[in-house]
């Protein structure tokens, strides 16, 4: 008896076959997008995804039967592996143990994550070369239960006000969700806990300027119709959505980089795997220049220094 499976769809990635099995799985019901519509996606947004991971260890959200299904973080990499996929060693002391983590260093990569059923890419803000050493600082704009997303976007212009005046070149993008996040890559010379420190500090000042913000940490006591200025995604082994990942919903909403003059005016709700092919086509990677504007966040250093020293509290860090 013949099989009624649908036969799997090889794709050419760099000189590479990656074969996709159950290719017409249907794995964002919004739209009846598949499995292979996702890896193509991928593939349209190649360089970004691919300069977003690069060399970063990456947990894996991955969903096997589609985004309405069962949601699976992955830190170690999946079983079956091809030896030319890449990894990375990262510790986790708490609990005593290791993990061989994705290390992405070219698209075919990403797209051999599809086939394992990946949808989201949660890369690390540090690299292979010295994981303990963090070389991207990452603003997270998260609204609270109240909070609408014109709230966000005034939060993101006190935070860019703040960037310039640092001399810190930001690179915004939406979350695939209601917040937005801004990246600023640093020199590779301080670990977790100091940039954890230097982020507080902006968020606080962020906070000192605009009552839409807040830094409390105790969701318990935050207002809700607030936008918490997240300093904790610059935790050790805290990681949020890459530019270019896709979102693990219905819609396949995609966390996109924007620039900031369209930050008043855009919607989440419109970047899509449906979407974000063409504007990628039209307008390349918003991000490419990102490591050629290096920030040293000594300044911000300084400023955790006398908020501590004038008797702020630096919160408990959140357990990974």
């Amino acid at each position: 008896m013949a099989s009624s499976k649908p036969p799997a769809a090889e794709l050419e990635v760099g000189g590479r076959t990656v074969k996709i099995t159950n290719p017409d799985r249907v794995y964002f019901s919004a739209r009846d997008e598949t499995k292979l519509d996702l890896a193509h996606y991928y593939l349209d947004v190649a360089d970004g995804i691919t300069r977003a991971l690069y060399e970063r260890p990456c947990m894996l959200h991955r969903f096997p039967t589609g985004t309405d299904g069962e949601k699976v973080h992955q830190k170690r990499l999946p079983h079956g592996a091809p030896d030319w996929v890449e990894t990375v060693r990262v510790t986790f002391p708490r609990y005593a143990r290791t993990a061989d983590e994705l290390c992405v260093t070219e698209p075919a990569m990403v797209v051999w994550a599809v086939q394992m059923s990946t949808v989201e890419f949660h890369p690390w803000n540090s690299r292979r070369a010295d994981v303990e050493k963090p070389d991207e600082w990452r603003i997270d704009l998260d609204p609270g239960t109240e909070c609408d997303f014109a709230r966000v976007q005034r939060v993101a212009g006190v935070a860019h006000e703040v960037l310039d005046e640092l001399g810190a070149v930001g690179w915004p993008k939406t979350s695939g969700g209601n917040g937005l996040h801004v990246y600023v890559r640093i020199g590779a010379e301080h670990g977790f806990g100091d940039l954890r420190r230097a982020a507080l500090a902006f968020a606080r000042e962020v906070e000192r300027r605009t009552d839409d913000a807040t830094t409390t940490w105790w969701r318990k006591d935050r207002d809700p119709s607030k936008v918490f200025v997240d300093y904790n995604q610059n935790t050790r082994d805290h990681t949020i959505a890459a530019a270019y990942s896709v979102r693990g919903n219905p819609e396949g909403t995609v966390s996109t980089p924007v620039r900031w003059e369209e930050i008043d005016d855009v919607d989440p709700r419109d970047f899509t795997i449906a979407t974000v092919p063409a504007r990628y086509a039209e307008l390349g990677d918003l991000h490419a220049g990102i490591d050629d504007a290096v920030f040293s966040i000594a300044p911000l250093l300084e400023w955790a220094d006398r908020d501590e020293k004038q008797g702020a509290e630096t919160p408990p860090e959140p357990e990974a």
